[in-house]
């Protein structure tokens, strides 16, 4: 597929969005990019995750407990995830680009390459969001049926029941599959990788050999071979699951949009912001415990038209979005609990998995 446009020659919207946030920043006299309250968390969230680690490998517990604790542990790994690395490959962490990169290197601690998800989401999935044929994160093909221009499988018509089992492997997918897949193709989708330098092919490779030897390796020098696969199972379905249902409810729910470019010129008609709150959805806004685990994830809009603003900031700079969408008769959606987005996105794999067979 050719490079897709949007219609930025005038950007009405963002522009009138954009100084209310600068004025906002500037007003408070803040910064954009995290305080104590990310860092105290992620403080939390690494001192939980070494210590159910030392716990799984290191004591003796009672089997439900240790099958408990890595249920916890793969939640936890999310929620770094969700609220370290991700704020810093987005590079609203800190201020210090060397601190950004260390956080979002917490990601290949966990298995995962940072700098193949930099490219596949900083870059990708942010500027060409639910675009078919461009956008990776809503290719699931031919598994899943995320929209219209998707080829429809008899088995779609089943996908809003097994989507639970498939989601769970994402994972596990992930880290064993999908980055060597661009590692050797250099491509995600349709778009390629640049050249990488020696130091990232190191990395890459150094990640997935000390992971290997931290969470298979060690824990079957400990606690044996069957143990150490079946706590390591659950660890990767929980993460795995935790991980796409965040993703998926932010993107892939019945309200939300999938624009097809213009055949001819490859371009959306509106400007890239209209496109990013057509195609995002928020969810939960007003619970804390479901913001603070999310790291802010459920305040999705925001996150997609300011991603260099820490998500520590979206609570208030929401109420802005909201007033300039309402000034400009822009619709903003979301929904009020983590169970409402739920039942949008089941509803949205019925109606695209059972159309045809009804």
């Amino acid at each position: 597929m050719a490079k897709v446009t949007f219609n930025n020659k005038t950007s009405p919207f963002f522009d009138a969005l954009r100084e209310k946030i600068d004025t906002y920043f500037k007003e408070q006299e803040i910064k954009p990019t995290g305080n104590f309250k990310l860092y105290s968390k992620t403080i939390i969230l690494v001192s939980v995750i070494v210590l159910i680690y030392s716990l799984l490998v290191f004591a003796n517990l009672p089997g439900w407990v240790s099958i408990l604790f890595c249920a916890l542990m793969g939640l936890t790994f999310a929620s770094i995830g969700f609220n370290v690395m991700h704020d810093g490959a987005h590079g609203s962490y800190s201020n210090n680009k060397t601190i950004n990169n260390l956080m979002s290197y917490s990601l290949n601690l966990m298995g995962g390459s940072s700098f193949m998800w930099k490219v596949k989401h900083n870059h990708v999935h942010h500027s060409f969001t639910n675009i078919e044929g461009v956008d990776d994160d809503i290719d699931i093909k031919p598994w899943m049926r995320v929209n219209e221009q998707q080829k429809r499988y008899w088995f779609h018509r089943f996908q809003h029941i097994y989507w639970v089992v498939l989601y769970g492997a994402t994972y596990f997918m992930w880290i064993w599959w999908m980055d060597f897949q661009k590692y050797f193709t250099h491509r995600i989708g349709p778009t390629p990788i640049r050249k990488m330098k020696f130091s990232e092919h190191v990395g890459f490779w150094a990640t997935k050999i000390i992971y290997l030897a931290l969470y298979i390796g060690l824990p079957i020098y400990f606690k044996g071979v069957a143990d150490t696969l079946i706590g390591y199972a659950v660890i990767l379905f929980v993460t795995g699951l935790t991980i796409a249902v965040v993703f998926q409810l932010a993107h892939v729910v019945e309200d939300t949009s999938f624009p097809e470019p213009d055949p001819l010129t490859h371009k959306i008609e509106e400007e890239w912001a209209l496109h990013q709150i057509h195609t995002t959805a928020n969810f939960a806004t007003h619970s804390k415990v479901v913001s603070w685990f999310m790291g802010g994830l459920n305040f999705q809009v925001e996150h997609h038209l300011f991603p260099k603003v820490s998500h520590i900031h979206y609570p208030q700079i929401s109420k802005l979005v909201r007033e300039t969408c309402k000034e400009f008769n822009v619709r903003y959606i979301e929904y009020p609990t983590v169970k409402d987005a739920i039942v949008a996105h089941i509803r949205h794999l019925r109606n695209l998995g059972q159309a045809e067979f009804a």
